[in-house]
């Protein structure tokens, strides 16, 4: 290859030397089981909730750490039930208007 990038007659362009098959890229994956959907609609109605009040990394951080009112994490409690989202949602907007 020149300095200027551009591929010459002398450029000598390498094979892999052991590509890997799809399939063992395919068995190296973990098998996770999906979310049932109401966690999932919960999970992300707090995710977009934290994120429009708060901000994204103020959310990211609220969300994922432990949070003592709450009993654990704020997306955790939220996901588990209808109940749990309310409490993290009171909990963002207490937040949010104390500032």
């Amino acid at each position: 290859m020149c300095p200027c990038g551009m591929v010459t007659e002398d450029t000598v362009v390498s094979e892999p030397t052991s590509p890997a098959s799809p399939s063992v890229h395919w068995k190296k994956r973990r098998k996770i089981s999906p979310i049932p959907p109401d966690q999932a609609r919960r999970q992300g109605a707090i995710t977009t909730t934290a994120y429009l009040i708060l901000g994204r990394e103020a959310a990211i951080v609220f969300l994922n750490t432990a949070h003592s009112k709450l009993g654990g994490r704020p997306i955790d409690v939220a996901m588990d039930s209808d109940e749990g989202r309310i409490r993290v949602e009171a909990e963002i907007g207490r937040i949010a208007y104390q500032a």
